[in-house]
């Protein structure tokens, strides 16, 4: 049998419309996962794309700036589909500012997305796992933010860091109930979120320099890691945040 094979198997991913997320999902579906997909813009692209492999997508909307939709999000998704297997952690937003200027406003909507949502949904699918008295995977996006300090992103590297750490948490009190929490952190990736970076000619020629492999990371290479991580070959695999950065934390 194939380790990597997800056939038979459901993901719900977050912000899967665009990036990472998009990308995440296809390489699941590639895989033979069905995709649940979580987030307030339809995933049009991403159902188009998910449908060429041959799998289902059945799209969710909801707003994952604060908790209040989860509960029924998780009800739908195995009311209308079925057990969920993989829960991908993917939803994000990022508020730029010097820390001086700092508004509590761009604090907390941040945390709240990056980090709160995460750890509130990450429960309520754990709790249909341990009431059926199966297990499951979690992938939560990290960020490099998750090792590293940045500029101008206080309340996005707070919350990537403490996604880090809360992987590892949960790694610990779910492991022995069947249940995988891992991380993936991509590096200097081609997204919306990164928009402003690239544009930016001194700042993208500063990251192009460090990164080993010499250029940013298309979504798509970030497929194979979420796979691996939502497969049976990294079942002895908990608490870990996989890097995929083209070497930048070698460097």
């Amino acid at each position: 049998m194939n380790p990597f094979d997800l056939g038979g198997r459901t993901a719900l991913v977050t912000g899967a419309n665009t990036g990472l997320g998009q990308a995440i999902a296809v390489g699941l579906a590639q895989a033979g996962a069905d995709i649940i997909a979580v987030g307030r813009s339809a995933p049009t692209v991403t159902a188009a794309m998910v449908a060429e492999t041959g799998q289902a997508l059945h799209a969710i909307p909801a707003d994952l700036s604060s908790i209040a939709p989860i509960a029924e999000v998780v009800a739908q998704a195995v009311r209308d589909v079925g057990p969920i297997h993989i829960l991908v952690n993917n939803a994000g937003i990022i508020r730029r500012a010097d820390s001086l200027d700092f508004t509590e406003e761009d604090w907390d909507a941040v945390m709240d997305t990056n980090l709160k949502t995460a750890f509130f949904l990450s429960q309520a699918v754990a709790r249909t796992w341990v009431a059926d008295g199966r297990g499951g995977k979690i992938i939560n996006i990290c960020s490099m933010l998750s090792f590293q300090g940045g500029i101008r992103v206080p309340s996005y590297t707070a919350s990537k860091s403490g996604l880090a750490g809360l992987t590892r948490l949960l790694a610990c009190e779910w492991a022995s109930k069947g249940i995988n929490v891992n991380g993936i952190a991509p590096g200097y990736f081609e997204t919306n979120n990164t928009e402003a970076l690239r544009a930016d000619e001194t700042r993208n020629r500063d990251i192009l320099a460090r990164i080993p492999a010499g250029h940013w990371g298309k979504p798509s290479d970030l497929a194979g890691a979420a796979v691996f991580l939502s497969s049976d070959a990294a079942s002895y695999v908990h608490g870990t945040v996989l890097a995929v950065d083209g070497g930048w934390l070698a460097r």
